[in-house]
């Protein structure tokens, strides 16, 4: 093949290509029992029942962060929530999160791939209760933890042992369902 017909092949080629991943999403659309659905209830992750990973975390603007060790040594239950200033669901679950922590839930808040400026203004904004903010800006504490996006939540017991796992934000209805029962197993 040579000539205006080859030129109009390799100009086709992109639209095809297009055209077949469009069907294939179609097809994934349709069938949507294929496509795996985020950590939930029923899909509690693999981190669920194992030792929370050791990790260290730098401060945000001079503060203290902190460590895996400072979860555990609280002895007692605690959740670390994963948020960052650009996530909307963070903004929303800010008020369930104030909540817990006025039950007396120790929160740490971990800033995921974050500008510090940004996380800064979205604390003042929120007034999210975190005991202490650690700053994951390359996100290689998210892979540790296998995040799926931001907001996500672990339970974590007074042995170290992560109990619980939410992707996405945290609603009241998610609190008292799911949350409040797993914190009275912990």
């Amino acid at each position: 093949m040579s000539g205006p017909l080859a030129r109009r092949a390799l100009l086709l080629a992109p639209s095809a290509a297009a055209v077949a991943g469009g069907v294939a999403l179609l097809a994934l659309w349709e069938r949507p029992e294929r496509i795996p659905p985020l950590w939930g209830p029923d899909q509690p992750g693999t981190l669920v029942g194992r030792k929370l990973p050791a990790f260290t975390l730098p401060g945000l603007a001079g503060q203290p962060g902190f460590t895996s060790t400072d979860v555990a040594a609280a002895g007692r239950t605690a959740l670390i929530n994963f948020f960052a200033s650009w996530c909307m669901p963070c903004r929303q679950e800010a008020p369930a999160l104030l909540r817990l922590e006025q039950r007396g839930l120790p929160i740490w808040g971990v800033d995921y791939q974050d500008k510090p400026g940004d996380a800064i203004a979205f604390l003042q904004v929120t007034h999210a209760p975190y005991r202490r903010v650690g700053c994951d800006v390359t996100g290689r504490i998210g892979r540790t933890f296998e995040l799926q996006g931001v907001p996500e939540s672990f339970l974590v017991d007074r042995d170290g042992i992560i109990r619980w796992h939410w992707a996405g934000g945290l609603s009241e209805d998610v609190v008292r369902q799911y949350l409040v029962p797993t914190i009275g197993r912990a």
